[in-house]
């Protein structure tokens, strides 16, 4: 084994290389998904301390526009992307990987609840990658398909037929959360008994232990605020809450929130 060989390799030259396949195309919260992991030797045998697996997502963060830290009424904001890590697997142990070698894992991950749903400007995805000794980690990024579970699509399901259209959905950065942002979905009353009362709905749920929690925030007037309910999440001043429990039968589930918004609007 040639030391040129060896120093290619840490630069990531004829290194190992890592592979992941997902046998789902469409992944939901709450739901297992098998992953095929495959490991291929390089040029030159390396020690791989460990192999992780990340279910990252994405999400907007506004931040000051000038370089100082100043939030008052009149600074202008950016909007920042920022990437959460929603679950972690790692390799129990490591291995030295052959020239030429091939290694094969399968890796069953639990897709966690309150996983944004990719539609939209939402985006999750999993990250594959080696830890390897003194060397550039090889890494490989697949893009995922993330669905409503079967309680928040029957509720979807109901507002559309209310004559609700999804306008925008985006992930918004909150404060006091279990996570660190919330998924904001924008609806626009086209038809139907809501066509009319406002210009707009904005909806967030969120699911704990024992009940599907859903926020709402009527527009009446297309401010055209972005992160609006999302940040009277932060603030604690928002008022217009649902909580539907689990076991909570899906027809009932989509009543209770249609009556909810005729009740609130």
């Amino acid at each position: 084994m040639s030391f040129f060989k060896k120093t290619l390799a840490s630069f990531g030259i004829g290194s190992a290389k890592v592979d992941s396949v997902l046998q789902q195309e469409v992944l939901y919260p709450g739901e297992k998904v098998n992953i095929k992991v495959d490991v291929y030797g390089g040029a030159t045998a390396q020690e791989i301390d460990n192999i992780e697996i990340k279910l990252y997502c994405r999400y907007i963060k506004e931040m000051p526009a000038n370089q100082g830290n100043d939030k008052g009424p009149n600074s202008r904001m950016r909007r920042v992307p920022s990437n959460h890590a929603l679950a972690c697997w790692s390799m129990p142990y490591a291995f030295t990987l052959e020239p030429g070698e091939t290694r094969n894992f399968d890796v069953e991950l639990n897709i966690p609840w309150n996983t944004p749903v990719t539609i939209g400007d939402s985006k999750v995805w999993l990250e594959t990658g080696l830890n390897i000794a003194l060397a550039k980690d090889p890494t490989d990024k697949d893009i995922l398909t993330v669905r409503p579970d079967p309680l928040l699509d029957g509720i979807f399901t109901v507002l559309e037929e209310s004559g609700l259209r999804i306008r925008q959905v985006e992930c918004e950065a909150v404060e006091g959360f279990d996570l660190p942002f919330v998924q904001e979905f924008e609806f626009v009353p086209t038809t139907g008994p809501f066509h009319g009362r406002w210009r707009e709905l904005e909806l967030v749920a969120h699911r704990n232990d024992q009940h599907l929690e859903i926020w709402f925030e009527i527009d009446r007037h297309r401010k055209g605020t972005r992160g609006m309910l999302a940040g009277l999440l932060g603030s604690g001043k928002l008022k217009r809450q649902l909580s539907i429990p689990l076991d909570t039968p899906i027809k009932q589930a989509s009543h209770l929130v249609v009556e909810f918004l005729d009740k609130h609007t």
